[in-house]
């Protein structure tokens, strides 16, 4: 089930998160700065998020597992506990925040290959559009037509 964040489960969405992005930045960040996101944190984030417009969602399956956010095409903060990835959680996730979007966009990590090849699979298609980061990283921008 897939729920709207509010803030009585804005916690649970902070874990998921705090948890999937500590993981998922594991290998590119310091150690120091991935510890830095925490639950507290990431709640913080989350209402900055929804305070700018964007509409998050919660995954549940019976708990807390998954989490996406959309804003107009734009789909952001897909993120799916660590444990429970490779489930199909994350494809579910993806439909429903797609199924929002008139021309369903997003952003990826250069350094996150397996998302872009993941995204890529679930029909999303370079638009050679790319944002460039830090420490030689970039973003680069999917669409689904």
């Amino acid at each position: 089930m897939i729920v709207p964040v509010t803030e009585e489960n804005l916690m649970d969405a902070a874990q998921v998160h705090a948890a999937a992005w500590r993981e998922s930045h594991r290998d590119i960040c310091t150690p120091e700065f991935v510890a830095a996101h925490t639950d507290r944190r990431q709640a913080d984030y989350l209402r900055k998020e929804q305070a700018a417009g964007k509409e998050l969602w919660l995954l549940l399956s019976p708990g807390p597992v998954g989490l996406v956010s959309t804003w107009g095409d734009l789909i952001e903060n897909l993120y799916v506990l660590p444990e429970r990835q490779g489930r199909g959680y994350g494809g579910q996730l993806l439909r429903f925040a797609a199924a929002r979007c008139p021309r369903p966009t997003l952003w990826v990590l250069s350094s996150n290959q397996f998302a872009y090849d993941w995204y890529r699979r679930e029909g999303f298609r370079p638009t050679g559009m790319e944002k460039p980061l830090s420490g030689g990283l970039f973003e680069r921008e999917l669409r689904r037509e």
